[in-house]
């Protein structure tokens, strides 16, 4: 590893500032592209709120399909940013400081969409409120507060609430930079959002105080989140569904999926903004050996699914079990199994693959694409066969406006992405800056390793 050239302060500000005073035409090219695949998405809503859930696949007993395969899968995604910024700055690893607010605000923006995607599933989205703040106070109905299903409206929101604030709290001081460059009504908004920051020692104390405090608060909902979702499905009597492993297993899928999107985002970044003296191979080397371990974890309790399901000798498991591996979802979950684990993983096992961006890029996208597959799975084979009656099974097929909603998703949190970044800075100017001026590299043998030292 070559030791890369120290940059100044004013190399700093004038590089990751770039995105926000400059606009290059790929940024609007990349915005009308973006509009136009979320305008398909508003017509096929307007078309699902007008002519109601006919306008979809779903029918009896099939009545999840891509909606709730969408909100599992962004809920997922949404992970990447606890993952990455509490647990790394939790334990002082220097390398999270480039991409730390990238997965920050996704985790942000995934989470909106998601929660968007239940709202779209009920079909009538001006009573969704009523099952997350009951208000029917006249008739003295009531959902039940037993029900996972309530319980999630309470986990996201904590959850979202709690990710804002960590995103906010991280950015004052790089608004308060961005008031100082620049002019107009953008410096009145920006002094607005700062806070007076003025970057004295008693702020800064508090900042890091704060910074601490919001990632010790969000582990225990970054657990829990996850974990409900899984209750959706665990604590039904639906055969395929009723397993104990749920919690964990979807916590560290979520996990998998999430941070391998961070990947992708980063390497986005990279082109998008010219940002090759911040997000450098070795950060791609460093998330690439988590997700061995995370990808295998995966594995493990996949496994276990299967062993639950064939030692537990009950018939309608077997059905959905058998129904799974048949075709055509046989084909459907090979294809899983490969992107999640016989692909990416002996990829990653090798130093040069992991500090290989492209080849980075091109594992992440097979991941993500298996972990919405794998969702895919959970659901659909399950309702078809969710009766051991035959006159009780069903088929699903994806209607155009389910498919232009799944679009839309995509192109949602892309464009969120893309309109934040104009705004904001994508990488924390500060931390950038205090990683520079503690950084040293000490040199052991043939390697130069890199080091801390806080005077």
């Amino acid at each position: 590893m070559h030791e890369r050239p120290r940059l100044t302060p004013i190399q700093i500000n004038r590089d990751l500032m770039r995105s926000v005073v400059e606009t290059p035409m790929v940024f609007y090219v990349l915005l009308l592209l973006l509009m136009g695949l979320v305008g398909l998405g508003v017509v096929a809503a307007t078309l699902l709120v007008t002519y109601g859930l006919g306008v979809t696949g779903l029918n009896h007993p099939v009545f999840w399909g891509f909606f709730i395969i969408n909100f599992v899968f962004w809920v997922g995604i949404s992970h990447a940013g606890t993952m990455i910024s509490a647990i790394l700055r939790l334990t002082s690893a220097e390398w999270r400081r480039p991409v730390v607010r990238a997965a920050e605000v996704m985790t942000v923006f995934s989470l909106m969409t998601a929660a968007l995607f239940v709202v779209l599933h009920t079909g009538r989205p001006w009573r969704t409120l009523y099952w997350a703040f009951p208000y029917d106070f006249v008739r003295g109905i009531w959902p039940d507060v037993r029900s996972p299903l309530v319980w999630d409206p309470s986990a996201i929101f904590t959850y979202l609430t709690g990710s804002i604030l960590f995103v906010y709290a991280a950015l004052i001081p790089d608004l308060a930079l961005a008031r100082d460059q620049t002019t107009g009504w953008r410096r009145t908004v920006y002094g607005v959002l700062c806070l007076g920051w003025r970057g004295n020692a008693r702020q800064w104390k508090l900042l890091n105080a704060t910074g601490l405090l919001l990632s010790a608060l969000i582990l225990p909902v970054f657990v829990s989140v996850h974990s409900i979702v899984s209750w959706d499905f665990g604590m039904s009597l639906v055969p395929g569904w009723h397993v104990h492993i749920f919690a964990p297993y979807f916590v560290v899928g979520a996990v998998l999926s999430g941070v391998a999107a961070v990947i992708a985002l980063m390497a986005v970044m990279r082109s998008l903004f010219r940002l090759h003296d911040y997000i450098r191979p070795e950060h791609f080397d460093m998330i690439g050996r988590l997700l061995i371990v995370v990808a295998l974890a995966w594995a493990y309790f996949y496994f276990l699914d299967f062993v639950f399901a064939l030692i537990s000798k009950e018939e309608a498991e077997y059905q959905v079990m058998k129904l799974r591996l048949s075709p055509p979802y046989l084909y459907l979950f090979l294809l899983m199994v490969v992107c999640n684990v016989f692909l990416p993983v002996p990829i990653w096992m090798f130093r040069r693959f992991r500090r290989n961006i492209p080849i980075m890029i091109f594992t992440a996208v097979v991941v993500n694409i298996g972990m919405w597959l794998e969702r895919f799975l959970i659901i659909i084979p399950t309702l078809q066969r969710r009766h051991p009656d035959a006159f009780a099974w069903g088929d699903y097929s994806a209607s155009l406006v389910e498919i232009a909603l799944v679009i839309f998703s995509f192109a949602n949190v892309a464009l969120l992405l893309l309109l934040f970044s104009k705004i904001f800075p994508v990488i924390p100017i500060w931390e950038e800056k205090e990683g520079h001026i503690w950084k040293r590299e000490f040199r052991i043998g043939k390697l130069r390793l890199p080091a801390i030292v806080r005077e």
